[in-house]
């Protein structure tokens, strides 16, 4: 027998609060069954909980369950479980807390947010996900009834202005929550959720990986055509993040990994981690053995999947993990979170911070495990996703010294295979302090450059580095165990620096200094539109000349990329440097100190400076009047 029915109104606030949420504050209206489903796997695990702790509870945990019941003909939907319940007191402090937080206070910061998704998380930290159901059903009818307690209770409101309070009893212990549906509407995103295979898809999206398992009887046709109505579990309940990796094959993993991802091919390594304390979350992260497709599209989706007790929230959190990590697949499911979390909110949340922290060391330490473990399978992996690691050093300053203990690149030691900077610091001359570099376009660009020439023939080991993003990462990272990087095209190289005590080779260097004296500044000031000085280099064997920057210059292939994304630049000035011992560069010295005043010579010097520009792969400024000097010069030497 039911007791008098206590009809009560929603305060004002609170109707326009109720009403934010029905009609503007969940843009997907599928989302109703995944608050409902979570609300009674809630349940589930306080009635678990509370009969461990009280022996006495009069309550049978043998068959926990979430029911889910379609009855056409009423148009109801019915989520049922047989957890914890609720006291008449629990109803109200719970259920009706709408009507107890509808304050003016709330309802200006939902107004003041313009984004929907922050708006959800306001509604969600006071706990109103369940007022989602009004979105698709015209009157929602709660009955429920507490373990351990005798009277039962029935909420009901249509989302309007009032609802209704009645003790019942004969309950059985847990919660029903009957959704009277609303009639399918395509245009407002209404969908038919009486139809099986839409409550079937809402529950793999969101709710697969739930611990209990969730019931919904259905028809099936047999062979010979007879149709039974039979029990599902429509979900998996599979979720290998929550057990042991002691208990999880590798065949599961590769199994999960290939559903989450899409890839045929099984990860090429697999990060399991729970972390426990103030904030619990389990991880359950993948490297791909093979870079997707659209790893540098920028439309691409990046981010891990966001669970919150195994709760579907969102497909690509991109504040768990770093953009140079985006090719990282996985799950993490967090136990503290808000269901309605909006990326916003994760993006400045510093619980979420640390998470992303830590999950970066996870994976960067399985990246370095396999390093050395096993270097052929790290060297393909290198070459899958090395350039969108190296992004990291440009991104990550927290990170960089991990980074670069990972950085693979093709070196004048072995044009086979690659070295790590621990190798390159390992093999350094005595007394040799920088690590040194040369950017291009390719390998055979670079190493045919005549920047290599000196340090070609001293025996110095230069890496090459060819991809675009090099040319970035070099200038942001200050040096590796103690020894700088210094590009072997920038700065002042005297490999041929005399030594302490060393005054035949003091006076060598000085007596070049003194003969080219005159030709130095003059050449400066023949090519001062083009260069900001002229000097003799150390660097160069074979070569007659070359172009460099100085120390802080951006180099000219950073130049052509920052204008190819139409950032305009001031010109840059570069250095020309001239090999004191090359025939060319001796005869212009000889020819200046005969007759400083012919024309002929400032052409000579416009070719030199052409020639070191086409040597290092770069543009001339005017490539007709070029062409034009050097074949009248190759005419009249004919």
């Amino acid at each position: 027998m039911g007791s008098t029915v206590e009809t009560l109104e929603f305060q004002a606030e609170t109707r326009q609060l109720l009403r934010l949420v029905i009609h503007s504050i969940y843009s997907n209206k599928d989302i109703f069954l995944r608050e409902l489903i979570s609300n009674a796997s809630d349940a589930l695990d306080k009635l678990r909980l509370e009969s461990l702790i009280d022996s006495g509870l009069d309550a049978d945990t043998s068959d926990l369950h979430i029911a889910l019941e379609v009855d056409p003909r009423a148009r109801t939907l019915t989520v049922r479980d047989n957890g914890i319940g609720m006291s008449r007191d629990d109803l109200v402090e719970l259920i009706g807390t709408i009507a107890k937080s509808g304050t003016a206070g709330l309802l200006e910061k939902i107004k003041e947010t313009d984004d929907a998704a922050a708006a959800q998380s306001l509604i969600g930290q006071f706990g109103v996900g369940f007022y989602s159901a009004f979105m698709v059903a015209d009157r929602v009818t709660l009955t429920t009834r507490r373990a351990g307690g005798e009277a039962g209770t029935r909420w009901e409101s249509d989302g309007e202005g009032t609802y209704e309070v009645q003790a019942v009893d004969g309950l059985p212990v847990g919660t029903s929550v009957t959704l009277h549906l609303k009639p399918a509407d395509g245009e407002d995103g209404l969908a038919d959720y009486l139809a099986e295979w839409k409550i079937r898809q809402i529950v793999k999206q969101y709710s697969d990986f739930i611990r209990w398992p969730i019931r919904m009887a259905s028809e099936h046709t047999d062979a010979e055509g007879a149709t039974t109505r039979q029990v599902d579990t429509l979900n998996s309940m599979k979720a290998l993040w929550a057990r042991p990796r002691s208990e999880v094959t590798e065949a599961e993993y590769a199994e999960f990994y290939q559903q989450i991802s899409h890839d045929w091919l099984p990860p090429a390594e697999t990060v399991h981690m729970r972390a426990e304390g103030t904030f619990e979350y389990e991880a359950l992260l993948f490297i791909p053995a093979q870079a997707p497709f659209d790893l540098f599209s920028r439309d691409a989706k990046r981010g891990v999947q966001l669970y919150v007790k195994r709760v579907f929230i969102m497909d690509d959190c991109e504040a768990l993990m770093p953009d140079y990590l985006r090719f990282v697949k996985g799950v993490v499911d967090a136990h503290d979170l808000s269901l309605n979390i909006s990326r916003e909110i994760l993006q400045h949340d510093r619980q979420i911070r640390g998470v992303r922290r830590r999950l970066v060391k996870k994976v960067l330490g399985a990246l370095k495990d396999v390093q050395a473990k096993d270097a052929e399978r790290y060297a393909k992996l290198w070459e899958q996703f090395g350039r969108v690691l190296k992004e990291g050093l440009i991104e990550d300053a927290d990170s960089t010294e991990a980074l670069l203990e990972l950085v693979s690149a093709t070196s004048t030691h072995d044009a086979e295979r690659s070295t790590t900077l621990r190798e390159y610091v390992g093999r350094m001359k005595d007394g040799q302090e920088a690590i040194y570099y040369l950017t291009g376009e390719d390998r055979a660009t670079v190493e045919n450059s005549p920047h290599m020439e000196a340090f070609a023939a001293k025996g110095y080991e230069v890496l090459i580095l060819t991809d675009p993003v090099d040319e970035v990462w070099v200038e942001r990272v200050p040096g590796f165990d103690g020894h700088r990087l210094q590009s072997i095209a920038k700065g002042q190289v005297d490999l041929d620096e005399p030594a302490d005590g060393d005054e035949q080779a003091g006076a060598e260097k000085a007596r070049r200094e003194q003969e080219f004296a005159a030709l130095l500044p003059w050449l400066t000031q023949a090519l001062s539109g083009h260069v900001k000085e002229v000097r003799l280099s150390s660097r160069l064997t074979t070569s007659a000349a070359c172009v460099v920057g100085d120390a802080q210059d951006m180099t000219p292939t950073l130049e052509k990329m920052y204008r190819a994304m139409g950032q305009e630049l001031p010109p840059v000035k570069r250095i020309l440097e001239l090999n004191p011992t090359h025939p060319l560069i001796v005869a212009l010295r000889t020819a200046h100190e005969a007759n400083p005043g012919d024309p002929a010579l400032a052409e000579v010097a416009e070719l030199v400076h052409g020639g070191a520009l086409l040597a290092e792969g770069g543009d001339l400024p005017d490539p007709a009047r070029f062409t034009r000097l050097l074949t009248d010069r190759l005419a009249r030497g004919l």
